[in-house]
């Protein structure tokens, strides 16, 4: 007899879970059919039902990775509401990629594993592009709308600005990980401020300001 539909569902609900907490436990380098079937307390056999190879196994975890990314609450941008644009925007977006807590840490320590995986397989390596090619496309976005605004300086493209931003806050992810007590939440938002302000137009006061500083 075909199992009914809402039994297969909760299945695979019960299989998403195991595979999400072995994740947690062990990252991307301990996802295996036999780490996922001891969580569930089943059979490797039974697994292939789901996941015919090892490949099957880490996209679908890097799809359970994007929904957990896509689902989780962006404190930040909930801050400056959900019609802002142009600089807060950008800065929110930015911010809520940064392991400020640990439960954002737990989840970027995830998300980090997976790229030694992603690294040795071409497919799972243009996975991982596609992914940062849509998140450069946001926040090329919001650049644009800062630019017009007169919050960033008019002289870079917004493509090239969203993939500064996007190298510097990945950059700070990994230091972050791996020195939290260097980088604490306030430094790596103190960072990303002086980061934006750099991008910052050049005022005609400011050059003023800062020539007259220099004069002896």
């Amino acid at each position: 007899m075909t199992p009914a539909r809402g039994d297969h569902e909760a299945r695979r609900a019960e299989v998403s879970a195991a595979v999400w907490r072995v994740l947690t436990e062990r990252g991307f380098a301990g996802l295996t059919l036999r780490a996922v079937a001891g969580e569930l307390g089943a059979t490797t056999g039974l697994l292939t039902h789901y996941f015919p190879s090892k490949r099957a196994l880490l996209r679908y975890a890097l799809d359970l990775l994007d929904e957990a990314h896509a689902s989780r609450a962006r404190p930040h941008a909930e801050a400056v509401g959900p019609d802002a644009e142009g600089l807060p925007a950008l800065r929110a977006a930015l911010l809520d990629v940064l392991p400020l807590t640990p439960e954002s840490a737990a989840g970027s320590r995830i998300w980090v594993s997976s790229w030694d995986a992603a690294l040795t397989d071409p497919e799972l390596a243009g996975d991982h592009a596609a992914r940062y090619r849509r998140s450069r496309e946001r926040i090329a976005a919001f650049a644009a709308a800062a630019q017009r605004r007169g919050e960033l300086r008019p002289d870079r493209h917004p493509e090239d600005l969203a993939a500064s931003a996007q190298s510097f806050v990945l950059g700070l992810v990994v230091q972050a990980l791996f020195a939290p007590e260097e980088f604490p939440a306030q430094r790596q938002r103190a960072l990303l401020d002086e980061y934006l302000a750099d991008l910052a137009p050049t005022t005609a006061a400011t050059t003023a300001a800062t020539t007259s500083a220099r004069r002896p």
